[in-house]
């Protein structure tokens, strides 16, 4: 039995050319199956997403500095601060959320790679912030 195509993931970020690759479909395909049931539900949320993850952050980075960054590509609407779950530090990652779908691509593309607090920044769309998802879990901070 030959496993049936994966759905393309194009124009969903940097991020999205790292799930998929169609030609050797060998790439895995991660899922967050707490808010999707399969992976076409989840190419379909980031379709339309105006919310950027931005990770390696340094501990020390606030959010001044991530609004002033990400207001150049458009109006920033909300940054969430990712929090150590026991402690409510920073602990290296935020959600930033845009007006337009638009301007979350532009952050993506432009903030990836670039150098903020000495730390190169990762950049990828994400499905939108959801409660919870702010704190990392404690086991990281051991």
């Amino acid at each position: 039995d030959e496993a049936a195509p994966l759905p393309k993931a194009r124009g969903l970020g940097a991020g999205a050319a790292l799930w998929h690759d169609e030609a050797s479909n060998t790439q895995k395909i991660y899922v967050d199956r707490q808010f999707f049931a399969s992976y076409e539900d989840q190419v379909q949320a980031l379709t339309d997403s105006k919310t950027v993850y931005v990770g390696n952050l340094s501990f020390y980075t606030t959010e001044a500095q991530i609004v002033e960054l990400c207001s150049r590509t458009g109006p920033v609407k909300k940054v969430i601060m990712g929090l150590n779950r026991h402690t409510k530090e920073p602990c290296g990652f935020c959600f930033v959320e845009h007006y337009s779908a638009e301007a979350a691509l532009d952050t993506v593309s432009r903030i990836t790679g670039l150098v903020l607090d000495d730390r190169p920044l990762r950049a990828e769309l994400d499905f939108g912030f959801r409660d919870g998802r702010q704190c990392a879990p404690a086991l990281y901070f051991v």
